[in-house]
């Protein structure tokens, strides 16, 4: 007997999804939807257009369930339809003359500062002023730099998985991942960040 949906495995939940369970594929939306919708938000920097991809990501990704199968793990597939769809949105914006990404501040920082302020308020404004340096450094990143940080320092992914994500070798996740870091300093420093 198996045990609640919400205990399985990934692809335990992929195999009853390819059986058109739409209960097991309700319950992987749910469990990635905000990893998903924050990786987007993050090359993107717009809430609105992360929620658009993240969405068409998941349509996307149950389109293809019947072509899944369980060689590594069902995130880095996940992340690599994400990946691919915020690219192609990026690379259409610039057609488009949308021009740069929009900022990537937080748009919910003052509910941050207020629900926080109740502990400290002058670390929570601390706080909020580094996050939003660091949301416009990450923001003048290219979007190979940025999404390599993003699934590395924000979303947590080994290398491995990274480099399968990108399509890649785990030498090239490497040298790319220095590469950002340090162009992520050096925007930091023009921001006038050096005291973070």
């Amino acid at each position: 007997m198996q045990g609640p949906l919400n205990e399985l495995p990934d692809w335990d939940l992929v195999e009853r999804a390819q059986s058109d369970d739409m209960d097991a594929f309700a319950e992987i939306v749910r469990r990635y939807q905000v990893p998903v919708v924050h990786f987007c938000r993050r090359m993107t920097g717009s809430p609105e257009d992360a929620e658009d991809l993240a969405q068409a990501a998941f349509v996307r990704l149950h389109r293809y369930l019947h072509r899944l199968t369980p060689k590594a793990k069902f995130s880095t597939a996940l992340f690599g339809i994400a990946r691919n769809l915020t690219l192609n949105f990026l690379r259409d914006s610039v057609r488009r003359g949308r021009g740069k990404t929009q900022s990537l501040t937080r748009e919910d920082r003052t509910q941050v500062l207020i629900e926080d302020e109740a502990h400290r308020p002058d670390h929570a404004a601390r706080r909020g002023e580094i996050e939003e340096l660091l949301e416009k450094a990450l923001g003048m990143l290219s979007p190979e730099h940025r999404e390599i940080l993003v699934l590395r320092e924000m979303q947590g992914l080994d290398y491995d998985a990274i480099a399968k994500v990108l399509v890649c070798r785990k030498g090239t996740v490497r040298s790319r991942l220095a590469r950002a870091r340090a162009q992520l300093r050096d925007r930091l420093h023009e921001l006038g960040g050096g005291l973070i």
